[in-house]
């Protein structure tokens, strides 16, 4: 069997994808229920690599009529008039990592081709005052009202989020830009606005009291990403194509793609989505890789960390309200804003009762990517190549139940770790073992309660269950006696795999594993 399709790969451009028959899932209804709804002012949030641009191409070619690339499509069937519109669609994605005059020259060049295309001379330097002039020019000259497409409006603030002085400079300069669309109302059919992040309206939109944000709503909780619905209904073939090359079944090749690329809710209920980037491009490689950190993880991100004295630890199960979340990122009063509206936690599960959302990280290759990152940040040096095969070593002892090997392993590596400020207490190492655990494809929980106290770290394999007991500058046999005083495996006796025990003592003065003691229990 030979590749059934071509996959939309790098692709975001709606017109290209339907004339080259490339895969296209159809989220044309969710469009149609967005553009004849109540609100012609709309904002969607969602992850980076979600769609988003996509979406947003797909809009333009809708609102200028082109019925023909529609053929087939759910639109097809709802949609009588297909009334054409000059659209103008503005792409902020690449405005970053500037000052407030670079900022300015961006949103200039974005103006710039509208502007020769209309034949409009500018008279004005104010970017604001050019939008304005715009938009009523090519009502005039079309006698159609215009539609807006902003895709990312919130790249160019990104970068300084963690930075107030930087983001009190900038955010100034994109109100300024974004205020002529409500004076221009009348001339306007449509505003579409997509962006990762939520910032209030006052704050951005300070003239606007009627954009509709859509991004928790039910009704539009799969309008991009792929649904498991969809996957299911749509690409059988290509799990089974996959399958064959990397010698699974079609069930635990499903199985696998669920564990990697699934798992995003963005309200609750809500069916599973996909990442659509990750899961196409499994599909076009024929390889379960982790493709959203291939651009790395921003800087943004390691930076709220360290703004909010976040800890690798801390990025695990938790509980909020919706507040706790869902709030303008100016409004944030700790990092887990940022964390849900970036896709590096997600909706698990919201209790009725007590009105709070569970929040997690979505699937596995979120996590290994995250942990791969912050493990060169959170020991400060580029040691990619050697942590790396330190991890390769890890993992393959685990897979053959062999705890000696891997902690043999960390030992090896800890020695070309520079001196950090951190090694003189536990929760160092507790952090370092978290991470490094994971990436070697375990799930690690830390402080785990029983009824006598915590447990600082569990280790789970498919085959095994250690339960892990941290000191620092006092002895292995130490930790190993903590364990059986406070009976800590009594806690996992329901639990269908081996127990193990295992006592590690860490030396202060080496800043590495000085001893360690491992047991099995015996339920």
């Amino acid at each position: 069997m030979g590749q059934t399709r071509l996959y939309p790969v790098g692709y975001q451009d709606f017109e290209k994808i339907r004339k080259e028959g490339r895969l296209y899932i159809d989220k044309t209804e969710y469009l149609y229920r967005m553009t004849h709804g109540g609100s012609e002012y709309v904002f969607l949030s969602r992850p980076r690599r979600f769609g988003k641009t996509l979406l947003t191409s797909t809009l333009q070619y809708y609102f200028q009529g082109r019925k023909e690339l529609f053929e087939g499509l759910s639109i097809d069937k709802l949609e009588t008039e297909w009334e054409q519109h000059p659209v103008l669609r503005f792409d902020m994605s690449k405005g970053k990592n500037f000052d407030k005059d670079s900022l300015t020259r961006y949103l200039s060049s974005q103006l710039q081709p509208y502007e020769e295309q209309y034949a409009i001379q500018p008279v004005h330097t104010d970017v604001n005052l050019r939008l304005d002039k715009l938009i009523r020019a090519v009502y005039m000259q079309t006698s159609c009202k215009v539609v807006v497409l902003i895709d990312e409006y919130d790249a160019p603030l990104l970068d300084a989020v963690h930075n107030e002085s930087r983001l009190e400079e900038l955010r100034p300069v994109m109100r300024n830009f974004y205020s002529p669309l409500k004076a221009c109302d009348p001339y306007i059919r449509f505003v579409f606005l997509t962006g990762i992040t939520k910032f209030s309206q006052l704050s951005i939109f300070s003239d606007f009291n009627n954009i509709k944000n859509i991004s928790m709503l039910a009704e539009y909780a799969g309008i991009c990403g792929i649904t498991k619905q969809e996957l299911k209904e749509q690409l059988m073939t290509d799990i089974t194509l996959l399958g064959k090359k990397i010698g699974l079944s079609p069930e635990d090749t499903l199985t696998r793609l669920m564990e990697n690329y699934d798992g995003y809710h963005f309200t609750w209920p809500s069916d599973d989505i996909f990442n659509p980037n990750s899961l196409l491009n499994a599909f076009d490689d024929g390889e379960l890789e982790s493709y959203w950190f291939e651009s790395g993880t921003p800087t943004y991100l390691i930076e709220m960390m360290r703004k909010y004295h976040v800890q690798p630890t801390d990025l695990g199960c938790l509980q909020t309200n919706r507040n706790g979340f869902n709030v303008p990122i100016e409004q944030a009063r700790n990092y887990i804003p940022l964390f849900y509206q970036s896709g590096y936690l997600t909706i698990k599960d919201y209790d009725n009762e007590l009105e709070l959302y569970t929040l997690d990280i979505p699937n596995k290759e979120v996590r290994i990517g995250l942990m791969n990152n912050l493990f060169v940040h959170y020991l400060s040096q580029d040691i990619d190549e050697r942590g790396a095969r330190t991890i390769a070593h890890m993992r393959a002892a685990l897979k053959k139940d062999d705890m000696n090997r891997a902690l043999r392993a960390i030992q090896d590596f800890l020695p070309i770790v520079p001196q950090t400020n951190n090694t003189h207490y536990e929760g160092h190492y507790q952090q370092l073992l978290f991470i490094m655990f994971t990436l070697a494809g375990a799930d690690v929980d830390v402080e785990k309660s029983t009824a006598n106290g915590r447990i600082d770290l569990v280790v789970r394999t498919k085959t095994q269950l250690y339960i892990v007991e941290l000191k620092l500058d006092k002895s292995a046999e130490a930790a190993m006696n903590q364990i059986d005083l406070k009976d800590y495996p009594r806690r996992f006796t329901g639990c269908s795999l081996p127990i193990t025990k295992v006592g590690i003592n860490f030396d202060s003065k080496l800043r590495n594993i000085a001893n360690w003691s491992i047991e099995e229990y015996c339920k």
